[in-house]
C-alpha cells in the first residue's frame, strides 16, 4: 500500500489526537481520581498507535504502545495518578510530538525514545512510586457491574420465558492482531447463528471504530451450550482467549460484578424504538438498508488549495475595480447596475473565502497549559493559567506568525512578572499567581491580551538599565511617560534580569515579539501597575491579503496607505506650519505632530506643489503620530496586497504593492517605518 497519499491526513489526525491527550492529561492532574478522563486519553493514544503502525512509523507506534500500557494500568487502578508519573507521561507526549513534527518535515519519524520508554516500563512494572499491588488474575477474570436498562431487562426476561438462557462471552484478541474490527465482525457473525446479541461492552460503535484494547464482552440470549459457543468463537484467527459464563439476571439486580475487560464506561447502545433492532445489536456491526447514518458536514482542505482560491479571487477583485472605473466613465445605467450587482456578489464571495481561511486561535492557545505547568515547576512557582476567547478566529497566515511571540510573552510573565510564593505571601497575595490569556474581536481586528497579577514593571529599574545600555540618556529619561518607559523593555538587547537563566536574561525575546507583530500589521501596548501586575495588549488584523487603504497622489504616482493606521485626513495652511528641532510640525488636537514629506522620502521627480496648503494623512503607531504630506486624496478602496518578491525585500517604508482598476501599480506604504 502506498501510504504517501494518506500522509497529510495522518499528520493532521496525529496532531489532533496528541492535543486531545495533552488536554485530558492536564484535566487528570487536577482530578486524579476521575478515571473517565483516563479512558479518553487511552482512546486517543490507541487511535494514534493504530494509525502509526499502519503507516509504518514504528518508533511512534512502540512509544504510544508503552504509554498505552501505563494508561491501562491506571484505569484498572493498578497505578495511582501522581505528579511524578504524569511528568513521565508528559515527557512521552513531547517525544511523540517531536516524532510527528519530524514526519511532517519530511523525515522518517526516527527518534531516540529509549530513555522515556525505560521510564514508562518502570512504571508499568510497578517499580515506580505510586504503583499499588494487585493479584495476577487473568485479564478476563476482572470484574465490573454490567448495568442493564429497563428495556434490556424486559428483553432478557421475555427470552428466558421462551426457553432461552443468557450467556456472557468474554473475548480477548492477540496482541499482534491488526484488523480488530474484522475479528469483532466475525465473532458477531458466529453469535448471530446461535442467538441474539443483547448488549456489548464497550459499545458497538467503539468496537466498529476499534476504540478498545484487546478484549470485549458480549451478552447474548441463546439455547446453545457454553462449550459449543466457546469452540465456535475460538475458530476465529487471532483470538487468544474466550470465556463463556452464565449471566444471572437476579444476581445482576443485586449488583453482581461481571467482567468488563477494557473498563470503559457502560453506555446504552442504540435507539430502542424498534425492539427487534435493539435486541439484535449485531445489526449495528453489519451495514443495513434503513440504518440511520449521520453524515459529516466537514471536510479537510489543504491550505495550498485555499491559497490558490484566494489568488484567483484577488484577480477578481482587481478586475472588479477596473469594471467599476469603466462603468463610471461610460455613464451607462445598465452597465452600472450590473457592476453594482457584481460588486455585491463578489463582496459576499470575499467574506466566504476569508472565513474559509479563518481558524480558531485555540490552535495556538492549546500549547500553553502544558508549557505553563512545566515552567512553573522549573521556577518553583505556583501558576494558574486562565484562557478565554479561544474560539476567536484569525486568518491562517496570522495564526502561523503569532505563536512564537505569545510564547515569549507568557514566559516573560511567569519569569519576570509572577513572584515566588514566599514573595507573594510577604505582599499579602495568594501564593498562586494568575496569568490570563484573552482573545476577542473588535471591528476588523483581533485583540490578544496577556495579563498577570505579579510585581508589575518598576519604572526606576527599567530607566536605569536603559541608560546603562545606552538606549536613552539621563535628559531623555526625565521626559518619558510611563508608557514610553514600558516600551523600552522591547528594545533590542534590553533585559532587567540580574542573571542569565535558561528562561531569560539575554535581552532577546521582546524585541523579536515587537518586530514580528509589526511585520504582520499589528501593534503591541504595555500597561502596568506596580505590585498589581502587567498587561500586554496585541492588536492584529483579521487577514493579511485583502486590505482597505486610502489611495493618495504624489506627482504622477499613486500610493496606498492602510486604513488601520490612519487617524484622519486634514488640510493645513502653510502659514500654520511651525518648526521644532529644525523640523516642520503642526499642532494637531493639542499635540505636536511632525510632518513627513513623502515626495522627498521616496525621491519622486517633479516640482513641489505651489498651493497655499498641505494635504495631510495623520497616521499613528502606538502613542506616536506623524502627518504624511501628499498632493491629493483619491479615496478609499479595498486592494489586494501583493509581495514585492525576493529582489525587493527590505525596501524602506514599502510593505507591498497592488494593481489598481486602471492597471497601474500602486505601492503600499508601511507607516510604521515612516513614524520611526
Amino acid at each position: 500500500m502506498d501510504v504517501n497519499e494518506y500522509l497529510d491526513i495522518f499528520i493532521e489526525e496525529s496532531k489532533e489526537n496528541l492535543q486531545m491527550v495533552n488536554d485530558q492529561l492536564l484535566r487528570l492532574e487536577e482530578t486524579p481520581n476521575d478515571l473517565s478522563i483516563v479512558g479518553e486519553v487511552f482512546r486517543a493514544a490507541h487511535t494514534l498507535k493504530g494509525m502509526s503502525a499502519t503507516m509504518g512509523f514504528q518508533d511512534l507506534a512502540d512509544l504510544t504502545h508503552k504509554m498505552e500500557n501505563v494508561l491501562d494500568a491506571v484505569r484498572n487502578e493498578i497505578i495511582l495518578v501522581t505528579p511524578e508519573m504524569l511528568d513521565v507521561v508528559f515527557e512521552a507526549v513531547e517525544a511523540l510530538e517531536a516524532i510527528v513534527v519530524d514526519i511532517a518535515e519530511g523525515g522518517q519519524g526516527n527518534h531516540d525514545v529509549a530513555e522515556v520508554v525505560e521510564k514508562l516500563g518502570t512504571i508499568e512494572a510497578g517499580e515506580w512510586a505510586g504503583s499499588i499491588q494487585t493479584n495476577s488474575e487473568s485479564e478476563l477474570d476482572n470484574a465490573r457491574i454490567f448495568t442493564l436498562d429497563e428495556f434490556e431487562t424486559a428483553v432478557l426476561q421475555e427470552a428466558k420465558e421462551t426457553g432461552y438462557h443468557h450467556q456472557e462471552i468474554k473475548v480477548k484478541l492477540r496482541e499482534d492482531c491488526l484488523l480488530k474490527a474484522a475479528r469483532v465482525f466475525m465473532v458477531f457473525e458466529i453469535l448471530e447463528q446461535v442467538g441474539e446479541v443483547i448488549k456489548t461492552i464497550p459499545t458497538v460503535e467503539d468496537l466498529e471504530n476499534e476504540q478498545f484494547d484487546q478484549a470485549f464482552t458480549i451478552l447474548i440470549a441463546t439455547k446453545a451450550a457454553g462449550e459449543d459457543i466457546q469452540a465456535r468463537v475460538l475458530k476465529v484467527s487471532e483470538i487468544e482467549e474466550v470465556l463463556v459464563v452464565p449471566f444471572d439476571m437476579e444476581a445482576d439486580h443485586k449488583n453482581n460484578r461481571v467482567s468488563d475487560v477494557i473498563k470503559n464506561e457502560t453506555i446504552e447502545t442504540g435507539d430502542h424504538e424498534d425492539p427487534q433492532e435493539a435486541s439484535s445489536l449485531s445489526n449495528a456491526v453489519k451495514p443495513k438498508a434503513g440504518r440511520s447514518v449521520v453524515s459529516s458536514k466537514t471536510i479537510r482542505v489543504n491550505i495550498d488549495r485555499l491559497d490558490v482560491l484566494m489568488n484567483l479571487f484577488e484577480e477578481l477583485v482587481i478586475d472588479r475595480g477596473r469594471l467599476e472605473q469603466i462603468s463610471k466613465s461610460l455613464e451607462h445605467n445598465e452597465l452600472e447596475e450590473t457592476v453594482e450587482r457584481m460588486s455585491r456578489i463578489s463582496g459576499d464571495l470575499q467574506s466566504i473565502i476569508l472565513n474559509m481561511r479563518m481558524v480558531p486561535i485555540d490552535q495556538v492557545f492549546n500549547r500553553f497549559p502544558r508549557m505553563v505547568r512545566q515552567l512553573a515547576r522549573d521556577l518553583g512557582k505556583q501558576i494558574k493559567l486562565d484562557v478565554s476567547g479561544a474560539d476567536t478566529e484569525l486568518d491562517r497566515t496570522v495564526i502561523d506568525e503569532i505563536g512564537d511571540p505569545l510564547v515569549h510573552l507568557i514566559r516573560n510573565a511567569i519569569d519576570h512578572g509572577i513572584e515566588s510564593p514566599a514573595e507573594r505571601n510577604q505582599k499579602g497575595k495568594p501564593p498562586e499567581g494568575t496569568v490570563e490569556l484573552k482573545a476577542y474581536h473588535s471591528g476588523n481586528h483581533v485583540f490578544i491580551e496577556i495579563s498577570d497579577d505579579g510585581a508589575g514593571i518598576r519604572r526606576e529599574k527599567v530607566v536605569q538599565k536603559a541608560i546603562h545600555s545606552g538606549i536613552i540618556t539621563h535628559a531623555q529619561a526625565d521626559k518619558l511617560t510611563d508608557k514610553q518607559v514600558y516600551e523600552l523593555i522591547m528594545a533590542s538587547g534590553f533585559s532587567t534580569a540580574d542573571a542569565v537563566s535558561e528562561v531569560s536574561g539575554r535581552g532577546v525575546g521582546l524585541d523579536v515579539v515587537k518586530s514580528t507583530i509589526e511585520s504582520i500589521g499589528g501593534t503591541i501596548e504595555i500597561d502596568s501597575v506596580l505590585d498589581q501586575g502587567s498587561t500586554f495588549s496585541i492588536q492584529l488584523p483579521l487577514t493579511l491579503s485583502i486590505i482597505s487603504v486610502m489611495l493618495v497622489q504624489i506627482q504622477e504616482e499613486k500610493y496606498a496607505i492602510p486604513l488601520n493606521s490612519i487617524i484622519e485626513t486634514a488640510i493645513v495652511k502653510k502659514e500654520d506650519i511651525m518648526h521644532a528641532h529644525n523640523k516642520k510640525v503642526i499642532d494637531f488636537r493639542e499635540k505636536v505632530v511632525p510632518l513627513v514629506f513623502l515626495q522627498d522620502i521616496f525621491d519622486i521627480p517633479g516640482p513641489p506643489e505651489s498651493n497655499d496648503y498641505y494635504s495631510l494623512v495623520i497616521v499613528r503607531k502606538g502613542e506616536k503620530m506623524a502627518g504624511l504630506v501628499v498632493d491629493s486624496f483619491i479615496g478609499q478602496q479595498e486592494v489586494v496586497l501583493k509581495s514585492l518578491g525576493d529582489y525587493l525585500t527590505g525596501t524602506y517604508a514599502i510593505s507591498g504593492a497592488t494593481i489598481l482598476g486602471d492597471g497601474q501599480v500602486a505601492l503600499i506604504m508601511d507607516s510604521n517605518d515612516l513614524i520611526k
